[in-house]
């Protein structure tokens, strides 16, 4: 595919888009989305049962791979499932963890680190270079606003989030500097009540669906980066006013 015959592509309506993580939450109402605006879905994760239910909302428009992207083989299972697919237009990475951790426990942090950071670079870069090869793109993550300064309550998770923003921008910068014709959208949301948030109270919750419509809604406007919601918006700004003195005085509410 030529640079032009991607542009060309990417002005029509339908679109071939792979969802890293298109399992649950906000993947799995994203994927939705794409699939009643009559995209080409392709639809990733571990949870081959969530994947099959997924394809049966439509066996014409969605194809499907089982991928864990903290596994080396994961770059060959992407190709694979671009290979089905047709092409790829646009790469969506919403694979993440996190938990609360005030008590340090090693094995949430490292796996944290295992899928946030590892996973993530991972699969973003196997899909730049699918891009590269491919005359250009978009690619898609889900960050957070954990990544706006580190949080006391979930030091691995804000840390990752804060490296995938930095990621992205880096990759930004290296597109631009080879005139590749790839684009990026930094989505960062707020607290959703996915299955990620499950069995704790988080404040300002937000529904999937509406998250995920703000989602689509982006992804067709190409937006760089994006806070959802508004009320978010104004929280980060505010954190980023909080001289780091200030900041690292903040109470934290302790795991129960």
């Amino acid at each position: 595919m030529t640079a032009s015959g991607s542009a060309s592509k990417n002005s029509r309506s339908t679109q071939r888009i792979v969802i890293m993580g298109a399992t649950s939450g906000l993947g799995f109402e994203t994927a939705r989305l794409c699939i009643g605006a009559g995209w080409r879905v392709g639809a990733a994760g571990r949870n081959a049962e969530a994947l099959a239910r997924l394809r049966a909302l439509a066996p014409e428009l969605v194809e499907t791979a089982v991928i864990d992207i903290t596994h080396d083989d994961a770059p060959k299972r992407l190709d694979e499932l671009v290979g089905r697919l047709g092409g790829m237009d646009i790469y969506f990475h919403t694979s993440g963890i996190g938990r609360r951790n005030t008590g340090l426990e090693p094995g949430i942090e490292l796996a944290t680190l295992r899928t946030n950071g590892e996973g993530f670079v991972r699969m973003v870069t196997a899909a730049f270079g699918w891009f590269r090869s491919h005359g250009g793109g978009h690619i898609v993550v889900i960050s957070s606003v954990a990544g706006t300064r580190g949080l006391g309550s979930a030091p691995a998770y804000s840390a990752t989030k804060r490296m995938q923003n930095t990621y992205v921008d880096a990759l930004a910068q290296l597109a631009r500097m080879e005139r590749l014709p790839i684009r990026f959208t930094d989505i960062r949301p707020g607290f959703v009540a996915t299955p990620l948030l499950s069995g704790d109270d988080y404040p300002l919750l937000m529904q999937p669906e509406p998250v995920a419509r703000r989602i689509f809604r982006a992804i067709r406007r190409r937006r760089r980066r994006i806070v959802i919601d508004r009320r978010w918006a104004l929280l980060v700004l505010l954190w980023r006013l909080i001289p780091a003195w200030l900041w690292e005085r903040l109470p934290v509410r302790k795991n129960n």
